[in-house]
Formats: C-alpha cells, structure tokens, sequence
C-alpha cells in the first residue's frame, strides 16, 4: 500500500493533448514513486507543527523501509487550527496504514 495515491493535477494553462483545444486542461500524475525505492508500505505516519513566519505549518512524515519522507501539508493563521489539521490528517494517514478495520 502506497501513502500518496496518484491523482490527477489539472493544469488549465497548457495543452498536452496535441489537438489544439486550448481551452480543455491537461492532466499530468501529481506524485510519483521512486525508481530506487524498495518500500512498497508506510511503516509509521505523525504530523509536526511548527511556527514559520507567522503562520502554523504542518508537516507530514512518513517512516519506510528504504526512508523517511517529510512533506508540508498547508500552512494556517492560528496554531489551534493547525493541530486541528494535523491531527485529521494523521488519523487518515493511520487508518491508510492499517487498512480496512475487520467486524
């Protein structure tokens, strides 16, 4: 199980289609798995929040086999809105990791 699934990053200023329509969007692979990872799985998942110019960021950091990776989610105005995030996105992460609950 891969943590970043592959979705589509619409991009309404160019035209990969070949045809000429500028007005339809391109879509190209937001993330890709690297070519020299041997991690197929997330092993652990936690989020940090830290002060960065006035503003809340947080981070997300994901523990594999082969490495870690840390991302920035988003940044916000308020630290207690920034935990609120950060804990959402744990929560999601977690149950990404381990799987569907059986019962």
């Amino acid at each position: 199980m891969t943590m970043v699934a592959e979705q589509p990053d619409i991009d309404p200023h160019t035209n990969h289609h070949g045809d000429g329509a500028a007005d339809e969007p391109s879509i190209r692979p937001r993330t890709r798995r690297r070519e020299d990872s041997a991690a197929d799985e997330a092993l652990s998942v936690d989020t940090v929040v830290s002060e960065e110019r006035g503003r809340w960021a947080v981070d997300i950091v994901v523990v594999f086999a082969d490495g870690i990776v840390r991302k920035r989610v988003d940044t916000h105005p308020t630290k207690s809105r920034a935990e609120l995030s950060a804990r959402m996105i744990k929560l999601a992460a977690e149950r990404d990791i381990r799987g569907p609950l059986k019962g």
